[in-house]
């Protein structure tokens, strides 16, 4: 892992810190802006005063820009799926209704017919 910028402090001592806000409870968090702050106190109320004369939110974080870690390009080809397990996925259930009607018009038929011959082999006694 590397840091995601190696130089973010300037002559005074001021670090980047990127704002990330959350609208509702359930909701995730977004990036919103970065901003420049001498610390991560200083950073949240900067980021409450400009952010929260936009839009209400429910939670609002602040994170130096040298603590946040990403991968590296050459690295990045080890995030996709090792296995198959397409099993998982819902996209085979798209027709589960169908499915459903044709075993049931199949099972209402066969009954249909059982209780016609069973009818008429009683009528024929």
């Amino acid at each position: 892992m590397r840091k995601m910028s190696e130089n973010t402090k300037n002559s005074r001592n001021f670090d980047i810190y990127e704002v990330f806000s959350q609208k509702t409870v359930q909701s995730p968090f977004v990036h919103q802006f970065s901003l420049l702050a001498p610390n991560a106190e200083v950073a949240l109320a900067m980021a409450r005063e400009n952010f929260l004369r936009r839009e209400p939110c429910f939670n609002l974080w602040v994170v130096k820009r040298d603590d946040i870690h990403a991968l590296p390009p050459e690295e990045r080809p080890f995030l996709e799926r090792l296995d198959n397990k397409s099993y998982r996925e819902t996209k085979g259930y798209g027709d589960l209704q169908s499915r459903w009607r044709r075993h049931r018009e199949a099972y209402e038929a066969r009954q249909k017919q059982n209780q016609a011959n069973s009818g008429s082999q009683a009528g024929g006694m």
